[in-house]
């Protein structure tokens, strides 16, 4: 059974960093791509960037370019997503999802793309 455990989060003051982690478990990591995706309050659910576990070529959404640094640690079944800069439009429930890389040569931003979810984390970042 797929599983992902997510470590991260909370709470911190505009211009901060935070560092969010996604253990994988019950799958052949290197063969797999993950995502990490948030759902503000009232809003729908949001890709936020994407890589491909074992090749390592990432995606992110235009406005996490730059301060969003998304990575695999293969040796630890594990992914993360570094935050920098953050701002109170940050502030969301940050979910990982993993799917079976299909070697298209890309990863996916889109929700349907991903077929295991963790159980999400909560992300505040005060002004």
């Amino acid at each position: 059974e797929v599983q992902l455990v997510q470590s991260g989060g909370g709470l911190v003051q505009a211009g901060g960093s935070l560092r969010l982690s996604c253990a994988g478990s019950g799958l052949a990591f290197d063969d797999y791509r993950t995502g990490w995706f948030r759902q503000a309050q009232g809003k729908e659910r949001e890709g936020v960037s994407c890589i491909r576990n074992g090749e390592g070529t990432s995606e992110y959404r235009d406005s996490m370019k730059g301060r969003f640094t998304i990575s695999s640690d293969t040796a630890k079944n594990t992914v993360y997503l570094q935050m920098n800069n953050l701002t109170p439009e940050d502030t969301a429930v940050y979910y990982c999802a993993t799917t079976w890389d299909w070697n298209d040569g890309s990863c996916s931003l889109s929700i349907y793309g991903y077929e295991y979810w963790g159980q999400g984390t909560q992300v505040t970042v005060s002004s």
